[in-house]
Protein backbone atom coordinates (compact mmCIF):
# COMPACT_ATOMS: atom_id res chain seq x y z
CA UNK A 1 0.00 0.00 0.00
CA UNK A 2 0.96 3.61 -0.83
CA UNK A 3 2.66 5.30 2.17
CA UNK A 4 3.47 9.45 2.30
CA UNK A 5 6.31 8.55 4.44
CA UNK A 6 8.06 6.50 2.18
CA UNK A 7 7.75 9.15 -1.05
CA UNK A 8 10.32 11.30 -2.33
CA UNK A 9 9.92 14.49 -0.38
CA UNK A 10 10.56 16.74 -3.36
CA UNK A 11 7.60 15.23 -5.31
CA UNK A 12 5.61 16.31 -1.69
CA UNK A 13 6.44 19.58 -2.10
CA UNK A 14 5.75 19.64 -5.66
CA UNK A 15 2.29 18.28 -4.83
CA UNK A 16 1.50 21.06 -2.01
CA UNK A 17 2.52 23.93 -3.64
CA UNK A 18 0.72 22.76 -7.01
CA UNK A 19 -2.60 22.16 -4.61
CA UNK A 20 -2.29 25.68 -2.95
CA UNK A 21 -1.74 27.58 -5.86
CA UNK A 22 -4.37 26.07 -7.52
CA UNK A 23 -6.93 26.31 -4.91
CA UNK A 24 -6.02 30.18 -4.35
CA UNK A 25 -7.93 30.56 -7.67
CA UNK A 26 -11.25 29.67 -6.21
CA UNK A 27 -13.14 31.99 -4.06
CA UNK A 28 -16.12 29.85 -2.79
CA UNK A 29 -16.13 28.40 0.65
CA UNK A 30 -17.17 24.99 -0.84
CA UNK A 31 -14.66 23.93 -2.99
CA UNK A 32 -11.43 24.32 -0.03
CA UNK A 33 -14.39 22.32 2.52
CA UNK A 34 -14.15 19.69 0.23
CA UNK A 35 -10.70 19.72 -0.52
CA UNK A 36 -10.04 20.23 3.15
CA UNK A 37 -12.07 16.53 3.74
CA UNK A 38 -9.92 15.26 1.08
CA UNK A 39 -6.45 15.95 2.89
CA UNK A 40 -7.56 15.00 6.24
CA UNK A 41 -8.82 11.40 4.36
CA UNK A 42 -5.64 10.94 2.56
CA UNK A 43 -3.48 11.98 5.50
CA UNK A 44 -4.91 9.44 7.99
CA UNK A 45 -4.84 6.37 4.98
CA UNK A 46 -1.96 6.85 3.27
CA UNK A 47 -0.36 9.28 5.87
CA UNK A 48 -1.34 7.08 8.84
CA UNK A 49 -1.35 9.97 11.08
CA UNK A 50 -2.61 9.81 14.29
CA UNK A 51 -6.18 12.31 15.32
CA UNK A 52 -4.32 13.23 18.38
CA UNK A 53 -2.03 14.69 15.85
CA UNK A 54 -4.69 16.60 14.26
CA UNK A 55 -6.31 17.66 17.46
CA UNK A 56 -2.22 19.27 19.05
CA UNK A 57 -2.15 21.01 15.53
CA UNK A 58 -4.73 22.11 14.49
CA UNK A 59 -6.25 24.17 17.01
CA UNK A 60 -4.20 27.19 16.44
CA UNK A 61 -5.07 27.04 13.38
CA UNK A 62 -8.51 27.05 13.58
CA UNK A 63 -8.18 30.07 15.77
CA UNK A 64 -6.58 31.58 13.18
CA UNK A 65 -8.97 30.71 10.73
CA UNK A 66 -11.56 32.19 12.73
CA UNK A 67 -9.51 35.33 13.12
CA UNK A 68 -9.09 35.71 9.73
CA UNK A 69 -13.07 35.01 9.03
CA UNK A 70 -13.93 36.99 12.07
CA UNK A 71 -12.18 40.25 10.44
CA UNK A 72 -14.14 39.93 7.09
CA UNK A 73 -17.30 39.50 8.56
CA UNK A 74 -16.26 43.10 10.89
CA UNK A 75 -15.52 44.92 7.66
CA UNK A 76 -18.22 44.21 5.97
CA UNK A 77 -17.43 42.02 2.90
CA UNK A 78 -19.93 38.87 3.49
CA UNK A 79 -20.21 35.71 5.28
CA UNK A 80 -19.90 34.19 1.94
CA UNK A 81 -16.00 35.63 1.67
CA UNK A 82 -15.15 35.40 5.23
CA UNK A 83 -16.02 31.67 4.86
CA UNK A 84 -14.20 30.87 2.10
CA UNK A 85 -11.17 32.69 3.24
CA UNK A 86 -11.37 30.66 6.60
CA UNK A 87 -11.85 27.48 4.89
CA UNK A 88 -8.87 27.94 2.72
CA UNK A 89 -6.47 28.76 5.48
CA UNK A 90 -7.70 25.58 7.18
CA UNK A 91 -7.53 23.91 3.50
CA UNK A 92 -3.40 24.96 3.53
CA UNK A 93 -2.55 24.03 6.70
CA UNK A 94 -4.03 20.54 6.42
CA UNK A 95 -1.70 20.31 3.43
CA UNK A 96 1.39 21.46 4.96
CA UNK A 97 0.38 19.25 7.82
CA UNK A 98 0.20 16.20 5.50
CA UNK A 99 3.88 17.16 4.35
CA UNK A 100 5.28 17.82 7.81
CA UNK A 101 4.12 14.50 9.30
CA UNK A 102 5.08 12.41 6.80
CA UNK A 103 8.31 13.81 5.80
CA UNK A 104 12.02 13.90 7.30
CA UNK A 105 13.49 17.04 7.17
CA UNK A 106 17.20 15.40 6.27
CA UNK A 107 16.28 13.50 3.03
CA UNK A 108 14.07 16.40 2.42
CA UNK A 109 16.93 18.51 1.73
CA UNK A 110 18.58 15.78 0.14
CA UNK A 111 15.50 15.85 -2.35
CA UNK A 112 15.89 19.24 -3.25
CA UNK A 113 19.79 18.68 -4.05
CA UNK A 114 18.15 15.58 -6.60
CA UNK A 115 15.67 16.62 -7.57
CA UNK A 116 15.16 20.45 -6.63
CA UNK A 117 18.79 21.33 -8.04
CA UNK A 118 19.88 22.98 -5.08
CA UNK A 119 23.21 23.46 -4.37
CA UNK A 120 25.08 21.24 -2.49
CA UNK A 121 27.37 23.74 -0.64
CA UNK A 122 23.63 25.82 0.59
CA UNK A 123 22.18 22.23 1.44
CA UNK A 124 24.92 21.23 3.61
CA UNK A 125 24.80 24.58 5.20
CA UNK A 126 21.37 23.56 5.83
CA UNK A 127 21.87 20.36 7.27
CA UNK A 128 25.16 21.82 9.91
CA UNK A 129 22.49 24.50 10.85
CA UNK A 130 19.45 21.76 11.53
CA UNK A 131 22.28 19.67 13.35
CA UNK A 132 23.34 22.61 15.73
CA UNK A 133 20.06 23.58 16.89
CA UNK A 134 19.61 20.85 19.75
CA UNK A 135 23.12 21.53 20.82
CA UNK A 136 22.57 25.75 20.83
CA UNK A 137 19.10 24.82 22.69
CA UNK A 138 21.35 22.82 25.34
CA UNK A 139 24.13 25.62 26.06
CA UNK A 140 21.36 27.91 26.27
CA UNK A 141 20.11 25.94 29.22
CA UNK A 142 23.30 25.61 30.62
CA UNK A 143 23.83 29.34 30.30
CA UNK A 144 20.40 29.92 31.98
CA UNK A 145 21.17 27.46 34.87
CA UNK A 146 24.54 29.50 35.85
CA UNK A 147 23.26 32.45 35.69
CA UNK A 148 20.16 31.82 37.96
CA UNK A 149 22.95 30.03 40.60
CA UNK A 150 25.28 33.33 40.54
CA UNK A 151 21.79 35.11 40.97
CA UNK A 152 22.38 37.21 37.41
CA UNK A 153 19.34 35.95 35.58
CA UNK A 154 16.75 38.31 37.75
CA UNK A 155 15.97 40.89 35.03
CA UNK A 156 12.87 43.47 35.44
CA UNK A 157 11.98 45.95 32.91
CA UNK A 158 12.51 46.45 30.03
CA UNK A 159 16.43 47.34 29.75
CA UNK A 160 17.62 44.63 32.44
CA UNK A 161 15.94 42.03 30.41
CA UNK A 162 17.75 43.50 27.33
CA UNK A 163 21.02 43.38 28.85
CA UNK A 164 20.27 39.59 29.79
CA UNK A 165 19.81 39.01 26.18
CA UNK A 166 22.89 39.88 25.38
CA UNK A 167 24.71 38.00 28.15
CA UNK A 168 22.59 34.94 26.63
CA UNK A 169 23.68 36.13 22.56
CA UNK A 170 27.31 36.82 22.78
CA UNK A 171 28.21 33.33 24.32
CA UNK A 172 26.32 31.40 22.01
CA UNK A 173 27.24 33.27 18.74
CA UNK A 174 30.88 32.60 19.86
CA UNK A 175 30.20 28.79 20.40
CA UNK A 176 28.04 28.85 17.19
CA UNK A 177 31.13 30.21 14.97
CA UNK A 178 33.35 27.69 16.90
CA UNK A 179 31.16 24.88 15.61
CA UNK A 180 30.84 26.35 11.99
CA UNK A 181 34.58 26.80 11.71
CA UNK A 182 34.98 23.27 13.31
CA UNK A 183 32.35 21.67 10.34
CA UNK A 184 34.33 23.92 7.54
CA UNK A 185 37.51 22.56 7.97
CA UNK A 186 36.30 18.35 8.99
CA UNK A 187 34.12 18.77 5.63
CA UNK A 188 36.98 20.46 3.25
CA UNK A 189 39.68 17.63 5.00
CA UNK A 190 37.00 15.03 3.57
CA UNK A 191 36.89 16.64 0.08
CA UNK A 192 34.19 18.77 -0.18
CA UNK A 193 34.15 20.87 -3.27
CA UNK A 194 30.39 21.47 -3.66
CA UNK A 195 30.36 19.95 -6.67
CA UNK A 196 27.21 18.16 -7.37
CA UNK A 197 28.82 15.55 -9.60
CA UNK A 198 29.43 13.51 -6.86
CA UNK A 199 28.01 10.27 -4.87
CA UNK A 200 25.21 10.64 -2.04
CA UNK A 201 24.91 8.29 0.65
CA UNK A 202 20.79 8.94 0.25
CA UNK A 203 20.00 8.88 -3.68
CA UNK A 204 16.93 10.38 -3.37
CA UNK A 205 14.74 9.21 -6.97
CA UNK A 206 10.97 9.42 -8.37
CA UNK A 207 9.37 6.10 -8.11
CA UNK A 208 5.73 5.76 -9.34
CA UNK A 209 4.66 5.77 -6.31
CA UNK A 210 5.33 9.65 -6.22
CA UNK A 211 3.63 10.08 -9.23
CA UNK A 212 0.35 8.44 -7.73
CA UNK A 213 0.53 10.85 -4.95
CA UNK A 214 0.41 13.24 -7.12
CA UNK A 215 -2.24 12.21 -9.16
CA UNK A 216 -4.57 11.48 -6.12
CA UNK A 217 -4.04 14.86 -4.79
CA UNK A 218 -4.55 16.62 -8.14
CA UNK A 219 -7.17 14.08 -8.99
CA UNK A 220 -9.30 14.80 -5.57
CA UNK A 221 -9.26 18.43 -5.94
CA UNK A 222 -10.19 18.36 -9.66
CA UNK A 223 -13.62 16.26 -8.20
CA UNK A 224 -13.65 18.96 -6.06
CA UNK A 225 -13.94 21.81 -8.48
CA UNK A 226 -16.05 19.85 -10.74
CA UNK A 227 -18.18 19.20 -7.94
CA UNK A 228 -18.45 22.76 -6.99
CA UNK A 229 -19.10 23.65 -10.48
CA UNK A 230 -22.02 21.23 -11.08
CA UNK A 231 -23.98 22.40 -8.08
CA UNK A 232 -23.49 25.92 -9.64
CA UNK A 233 -21.53 26.90 -6.43
CA UNK A 234 -18.14 27.59 -7.96
CA UNK A 235 -16.78 30.98 -7.47
CA UNK A 236 -13.24 31.81 -9.20
CA UNK A 237 -11.00 34.69 -8.36
CA UNK A 238 -11.89 38.06 -9.87
CA UNK A 239 -9.06 40.97 -9.48
CA UNK A 240 -11.81 44.12 -9.09
CA UNK A 241 -9.84 47.12 -10.75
Amino acid sequence: MLRLDQLNPAVKAFTVVVCVLTLALFFDPWTPLMFLVWTLGTGALLGRIHWKKWLLFLPPVLLFAFGYFWTVLLFGDGLYKGLSLGLRVLAFASLSFVFIFTTDPVQFIYALMRQGRLPPKLAYGILAGFRFMPTLLDEFALLQKAHRIRGVDRARGIRERAKRFGRYLIPLLASAIRKAERTAMAMESKGFTGDRRRTYYYDMKVSAGDWVFLAIMLGGLAVCIAVSWRLGVLDLYRVEL
